[in-house]
Order: structure tokens, then sequence, then C-alpha cells
């Protein structure tokens, strides 16, 4: 029997803040997923700090406060300086390039002190979404929901990289932020990603509406590891609820995901025209591109088979547009299938995120190495703070150095066909049987995040029936100890 350990995101030394976590990290992402097969991994990490080299003296700056970074969203708009959503990647991007960057810490406390000079008037823990030139809240001080969980992600990768017992304390930074993010940003009836803390139920067309780019399953597996709060897997549940709604009933030939979704709390239906944002608001457009990173990174940290089957679907349909011609990617479709109006030109926005979707299978090599070269050839300087911040993050991805800050089991060294038991049924509704080779073994089921869910010693049996219609719908790993040896296996629960 192969002996497998569990793995633990371990902090080796906070002493003068060193980097915990140095880039590049090569994190192990689950058994299936690939990268590109035609760049070596020294290769991949030099075009992430190539990247870098761009995207940093541009974006990062510290103009309205000597201590206070923001990340520049100018180029799209000269009227302002910065916005939520720009604020939370920059944050994520700093401590992930920490170790490579030596100003990384300086930077991302700078962010840090940004954000919490630019407090929402809705809820204190979250931010206003939007500041002018003239580094003023503007556009109501309300907040932005894709911003505030990248900020609070990105604390918590902070207390990972540098430890929390500096001048701030990251991990208690983020708790307070993931918890104003269950009271005022998640539907609590639904569990669906509320717009934004302006929603409230007397407006019920907006309260039961949602935005897929904002679901962000990997993020909210590390809020319920650092509070204990076991509401994210509600939130994690009806993403894919929601994703598997719109797959099934709006796009079953393309699995294309609308920007807005509306009737959450009925079925889930794309959003009209002019919804929210503009004409294109209930089709796969600005917002929802970055769909196939947010979930593909949920497969591959978590190995979420639901984020795989969702991304999957888009892959196909992409491929099949293109003719599997990377270069032919356009930048926005009706659900359908059919282009919007004007698509017929490249940007990363969309090309990154289709490169990260095509890590979840070696059926896809070919198109990724494409697909890959293609983000490359990008123009850093005729692109934009969007695509350019987009690309740097998928570039992350896609290089290996894509990382969690909470605890993991053995994923990536699950033995799945480790001959010493057997699971049936996989996946399972309300009960999972285990076949026993061998008599006097502990057996334990653990959450994706660690949590021991179940524990039992089976001293005589050579088979075991468990009740698990108590554990909801996700990904679980069953771990069978016996003469000091341990043996892990993926278990689903799907209902």
């Amino acid at each position: 029997m192969k002996k497998i350990t569990f793995l633990y995101m371990i902090c080796l030394s906070t002493l003068g803040f060193s980097q915990n976590l140095p880039f590049p990290q090569h994190y192990a992402y689950t058994a299936a997923a690939i990268k590109p097969s035609n760049h070596t991994q020294a290769q991949l990490d030099s075009a992430v700090k190539s990247f870098y080299n761009l995207w940093k003296p541009k974006y990062f700056r510290n103009t309205c406060n000597a201590s206070q970074y923001f990340v520049w969203f100018g180029d799209e708009d000269p009227t302002i300086n910065c916005v939520s959503e720009g604020q939370g990647y920059g944050m994520m991007i700093a401590a992930y390039m920490a170790g490579y960057d030596a100003n990384a810490k300086t930077i991302f406390d700078g962010l840090y002190n940004y954000y919490k000079a630019h407090k929402d008037s809705i809820s204190y823990e979250l931010m206003a979404w939007e500041q002018n030139t003239a580094c003023v809240d503007t556009g109501g001080a309300d907040d932005a929901t894709d911003g505030d969980l990248d900020i609070a992600y990105s604390l918590l990768l902070a207390d990972k990289q540098w430890g929390s017992s500096g001048a701030i304390n990251y991990l208690q930074e983020g708790k307070k932020l993931i918890d104003s993010l269950m009271v005022y940003i998640v539907n609590n009836k639904l569990y669906s990603t509320e717009l934004g803390d302006w929603v409230d139920p007397t407006d019920p067309t907006n309260y039961n509406a949602t935005r897929p780019s904002d679901f962000m399953p990997d993020h909210f597996r590390a809020f319920q590891s650092a509070t204990g709060d076991t509401r994210w897997n509600n939130v994690i549940n009806e993403c894919y609820t929601v994703i598997n709604t719109l797959q099934t009933n709006s796009s079953p030939t393309t699995g294309l995901i609308p920007d807005f979704v509306i009737n959450c709390n009925t079925t889930p239906v794309p959003a009209g025209a002019n919804f929210l944002e503009g004409p294109y608001d209930g089709d796969y457009n600005y917002n929802a591109c970055r769909v196939p990173w947010r979930l593909t990174t949920d497969y591959l940290i978590a190995g979420e088979t639901r984020a795989k089957t969702a991304v999957d679907k888009i892959n196909t349909f992409i491929k099949s547009n293109t003719s599997n011609v990377p270069a032919n990617i356009n930048s926005g479709w009706y659900l359908n299938g059919n282009n919007l109006p004007g698509n017929n030109y490249s940007d990363p926005s969309f090309i990154g995120p289709f490169a990260v979707g095509a890590m979840t299978a070696s059926t896809n090599q070919t198109w990724l190495n494409g697909v890959y070269d293609f983000l490359l050839s990008q123009s850093f300087s005729g692109n934009t703070y969007f695509p350019n911040t987009l690309k740097m993050l998928n570039l992350i991805v896609i290089s290996g150095n894509y990382w969690p800050p909470y605890t993991l089991t053995g994923i990536q060294n699950e033995v799945q066909n480790d001959p010493t038991f057997q699971i049936y049924p996989n996946p399972a509704t309300d009960r999972v049987t285990i076949q026993l080779n061998t008599k006097k073994t502990k057996v334990e089921i653990y959450s994706v995040v660690g949590e021991k869910v179940y524990s039992a010693f089976s001293s005589t049996e050579s088979q075991l029936s468990i009740d698990v219609n108590n554990l909801s719908n996700g990904v679980y790993f069953i771990s069978l100890s016996s003469d000091g040896t341990t043996s892990t296996k993926k278990l689903i629960i799907s209902r």
C-alpha cells in the first residue's frame, strides 16, 4: 500500500517577514490537470516574471498617499484612479509575486492601507468601489462584490506568505472582512452571491440576481477554512447549482454563462439587456469571460469535478467555434454561440481564462499550448488595465504558481486505483460502502479543506457502510489507516 500523508501549507518563519512561499512555488495541482507542454517550467516562470516587470510599474501607484498603493484604472477611464476590483487583483498579485519582488510586502501593505482608507458607507469592512483622480470615493460609496472577495482572499494569502505578527494582522483582518462578506454580499436565504452590499430585500429584482464572475469557490473554501463558518459550503453549492441550471436551460449547446443572472429564488435565467451595465448583460461578455478562470482554479486546487464539468462544456464550445485555431478567439458571444456585434478582435480578457480552462484535461493539450502562446503574443502596450491584469493573474495560474491559503488534504497524491480498498457508489447520494481488504482499519472522511467529518474504527468488518446524508454536495477524501500506512481516495457527494 502506498503511504500517503496529508499536505499542509506551513509557514516556515516570520523572522524579518521573509517570504514563506516565494515565487515560484510550482504548486502541485490535482493529478489530471495539465500545463503547457511546449514550454519548460523555467520558461513558464520567466513569462510570469517578464510580464510582471511590465505590469508592476504601470499599475501599482501611490500618488494619493506615499503609504497607500492602488491599482491604476486610468487607461480605462482617465477620470478614475482605482476600482475595488483592481485593488483585489493587485493584492493577490503582490502576495503571489513575493520572493521575486523584494518589495512585494511593502506594496501589499500599501494596497491594504488604501483599502482601509476607502471603506464603503454600508459596511465598514468592505471597500468603496471607485475613486476618482482626486482620490475621493465616487459613484456611490458602496461595494462591488468581486473586489472584496479578492481582498479577503489576498489577506489570507498574506498571512501564509508573511505571517500575521507584524504591524498588520492579516489573518484577523481577513476574518473580519470574511464575516462582513457573509452578512452583506451573501443572500442568506439562497446563499447566492449578491451584486453588492447595496442590494436589499425591498428590491427583489436585484436581491435575487447574481453575477457569475463572482463565483469564486476556491475563495469560499479558504473562507470556510479560516473562519470555520460552514455556510460558505452552501455558497459553493449554490454557485454550482446556478451554473448547472444555466448550462442546462439557457446554453445547452455552448455551456456559455451570462454576465448577469436573475430569478435565483426560482429558476435562474440570464438577465435581459441593460439590466445593470449594458445591452449584453445576458450574454457571455466582459464579466462572464472570467468564469472559466474562476471555476478552473477550484478544480486545480480542490479537484472539484463540478467545476471541470462546467468548464469542459465551455472548452468544447470555444474549440469548435474557432476550428481549434486560438488566433480565431473573438471577444463576446450570445449564449447560443453567435458572435456579439463587433466582437472580431482579440482580447486577453477572454484568451487568458480560456487558457486556464483548458488545463482541465490532457485532451486539451494541443489547444492549451496554442492558446497559451496566443496569450503571450498579446501586446502589453496595446491593452489596458482589465486585459493586462487578467493576463497577469492567468499567467500565474498557468505556470503552476497559484497556491491556496488553507490546509489541504493529500489531494495531489490520492491513490484512485489503490487495490487495498474500494468505494461504491461514487459519486454517492445517501450511503457509501467501503470494501476493505484489511481489518483493524481506521476510517476517516475529510472535506477538501481538511476538516474531519467522519471517523470510525473497523476491527472485524470487511465491508463498511456509511450514512453520508449529513454531508453537503462536494468533494471529500476517505482515508484508511492500517498497520502504519495510510491510503486516500476521493469521494464525491452529488444529489
